[in-house]
């Protein structure tokens, strides 16, 4: 296929030997099959921000620590460099993420750098070596369910205890291979001690993953660990070890209407972006 603009300089520089095609293209970047040596990788393109559909990224972005105090000036003032560093902000976030989940031992696809917007990385396949499916293509017994939901719940916890929420995981953001789930999409990862936002943000992954699974095992509907995994982290009892149970009893105590009310909003801006998602997959089959 002919070369994406935006890939040509990693072909030029020989970090890319052949654009293979088109994987899919989402509200955040555009994602090509590659070559690279003998190896088939991903390339994932970011998108720019004016054409980004991710909604409200100053919930995700708040707390992320600068490089440098000159660049973290600069993105509060919202200069031209200022916004530029905001750009490379949200690519690098996704590199740093992926690193720091892999020695959590979350399974992330390896990535390999990230190049004037272009993150090169691990293509996730199947069996066949075609590329794995997303969970929301996928179909399965209850047990598996059960199985690939636990798993899934240790990932999140593990992600928590290295200080991340990944603040937009649906079953459109995992892929599955045949060793099980696997976790992708994090340039909006939050920052779990430094965001306001991040209980309700985790709340809402927890309740997205376990309603999928909860379509073949429908008891899963009844557990809370997403709770459960918040009230450990804020008593500094959790740790990536932790053996969850799925249980949690509420607090009898006047109730957190601003946290809830954030949860709510939460829920929506979620569904909102699902459904524009979604149209937009359909526009381009």
């Amino acid at each position: 296929m002919k070369i994406p603009k935006r890939l040509l300089p990693l072909v030029e520089e020989g970090l890319i030997d052949e654009v293979l095609n088109q994987l899919m293209s989402g509200k955040e970047a555009t994602v090509y099959r590659v070559r690279c040596g003998d190896e088939i990788r991903c390339a994932k393109v970011y998108k720019e921000a004016t054409k980004r559909s991710f909604k409200k990224a100053s919930q995700y972005t708040e707390g992320r620590k600068g490089r440098s105090s000159r660049r973290a000036r600069a993105m509060e003032k919202g200069s031209k460099y200022g916004k530029s560093q905001q750009e490379t902000a949200w690519q690098n976030a996704e590199v740093d993420a992926l690193y720091t989940l892999a020695e959590h031992d979350v399974r992330v696809p390896q990535p390999y750098g990230c190049f004037d917007g272009v993150l090169l990385m691990e293509l996730i396949t199947d069996e066949q070596g075609d590329v794995a499916p997303r969970l929301n293509d996928v179909v399965m017994p209850a047990e598996q369910a059960i199985e690939d939901h636990a798993l899934m719940m240790i990932y999140i916890m593990r992600m928590l205890c290295a200080g991340i929420v990944h603040g937009d995981l649906s079953e459109f953001n995992v892929l599955v291979d045949a060793y099980g789930p696997v976790v992708i999409d994090l340039p909006q990862a939050v920052d779990a001690s430094a965001n306001n936002n991040a209980k309700a943000m985790l709340l809402r992954d927890v309740n997205n993953i376990t309603t999928y699974y909860a379509q073949f095992a429908p008891n899963l509907a009844l557990t809370r660990f997403g709770e459960e995994m918040w009230a450990l982290y804020e008593a500094g009892e959790l740790s990536d070890t932790t053996k969850l149970t799925g249980l949690f009893a509420e607090d009898t105590q006047s109730a957190d209407v601003e946290t809830i009310l954030a949860e709510i909003q939460a829920a929506f801006e979620q569904e909102q972006d699902r459904l524009a998602y979604l149209k937009e997959a359909a526009e381009q089959d």
